[in-house]
C-alpha cells in the first residue's frame, strides 16, 4: 500500500481517507439518488456467500486467535483522532481495533456472527450487519474505519455502495479510512500462493439475483483520462479487475470434525490438506491495482 494524500484531510494514511467537507459532492447526490445507486448492490452474490461469509463462520476461532497485530498507519490514524470521537468499524473482524485510542468510543459491526460474538465476549460494543447496508443514523460517527473488507465484495457497484455508507454514516468534515489489498505486493511470491479466478466461473458465481452489470467481467476496462467515465457509468483509467482465491489453512486439531468444516469438506467448499494438517478454505478477494481505489 502507498500514501496519498486527500484534499482537506489533516493526514497521510495507508490506503485511502476521504474527507466529507471537501469532497464537493452533494450528499444526496452520493448517498440518496435512489435512481442512480445500483438496484443490485443489496444483492450478495453467491461467490461472497460461500466464499466470505461461510468461510469466516468456519474460521473465526482460528482466525482471531492470530489477529492482534495492529497495522501502523490504522494505529496512527486512530490515535489522531480528537477525544470523544465517536469510530465506527465497519467489518471489525475480533475487534483488534476496539479501544485502540482510550479516548475515543468504538462501534463494530461485521457480517460473520461467531466474530461478532468473539467482540461481544470482550466486551465491544458490535452487532451483524453487512458493510452495503450499515445501520447506523447519517452522520452518526465522526469517523469510520474499514480495514481488508472492501476487496470482499464482488461487484464493483457493491463496492461503491460501500463506500458510500461510510461517507454517509460520519458527520460533515469527518474521516474515513479503507485499507484493500494490493496486486502490487511486495513480496511478489505471495501471488503464487493465490489462485486466479476464471472467467469460465463468472456466470456460476455471480448468481440468478445479481445483475449482470454488476459483475466485473461484464465490460472491459480500458487506460484513458481519469475524468473520463465508462458510458454505462463505470469509471475507466485502470487495469481490468485481478479476482483470486486466497488459502486460509485450518488445522486438524482446530478444525470442528462434525461442524463447519465437514460440512465444507462434504461440499466442496474445502478441502484436506494431509501434509499441512489442515482444512484448506478459499476466500474470495477482489485485489486491487493501483489507482482503482482512487478512481
Amino acid at each position: 500500500m502507498r500514501e496519498i494524500r486527500v484534499k482537506g484531510a489533516s493526514s497521510l494514511c495507508s490506503s485511502t481517507t476521504l474527507c466529507d467537507e471537501e469532497t464537493h459532492v452533494p450528499q444526496s447526490d452520493l448517498v440518496n439518488d435512489e435512481h442512480n445507486s445500483s438496484v443490485g448492490a443489496k444483492v450478495t452474490p453467491e461467490i461472497e456467500m460461500k466464499y466470505v461469509h461461510r468461510v469466516y463462520e468456519a474460521i473465526a476461532p482460528h482466525f482471531s486467535s492470530t489477529r492482534f497485530a495492529k497495522w501502523p498507519k490504522v494505529a496512527a490514524f486512530l490515535s489522531s483522532l480528537s477525544s470523544g470521537s465517536l469510530v465506527l468499524d465497519a467489518g471489525c473482524g475480533n475487534g483488534k481495533y476496539s479501544g485502540l485510542n482510550p479516548d475515543c468510543f468504538f462501534i463494530g459491526c461485521d457480517i460473520s456472527h461467531p466474530l461478532v460474538k468473539i467482540c461481544a465476549d470482550r466486551g465491544h460494543e458490535v452487532l451483524v450487519a453487512d458493510a452495503v447496508n450499515l445501520p447506523y443514523k447519517t452522520g452518526f460517527g465522526d469517523a469510520a474505519i474499514t480495514i481488508a473488507v472492501l476487496h470482499h465484495l464482488r461487484t464493483e457497484c457493491r463496492r461503491k455502495k460501500a463506500i458510500e455508507e461510510l461517507v454517509r454514516v460520519v458527520k460533515k468534515g469527518g474521516l474515513v479510512l479503507i485499507t484493500v489489498w494490493a496486486v502490487e505486493q511486495e513480496d511478489k511470491s505471495l501471488l503464487n500462493k493465490w489462485t486466479p479466478i476464471s472467467e469460465k466461473y463468472a456466470e456460476e458465481w455471480i448468481g440468478p439475483s445479481s445483475p449482470r452489470e454488476c459483475s466485473p467481467s461484464s465490460f472491459k476496462l480500458e487506460s484513458i483520462q481519469e475524468t473520463e467515465e465508462h458510458s454505462s457509468g463505470h469509471a475507466k483509467g485502470f487495469k481490468e479487475s485481478s479476482e483470486y482465491f486466497v488459502p486460509w489453512h485450518l488445522p486438524y486439531h482446530r478444525a470442528e470434525v462434525s461442524g463447519a468444516s465437514a460440512s465444507a469438506l462434504a461440499n466442496g467448499l474445502a478441502k484436506k490438506d494431509d501434509k499441512k494438517d489442515a482444512v484448506v478454505y478459499n476466500r474470495y478477494y477482489h485485489v486491487f491495482s493501483e489507482g482503482e481505489l482512487e478512481r
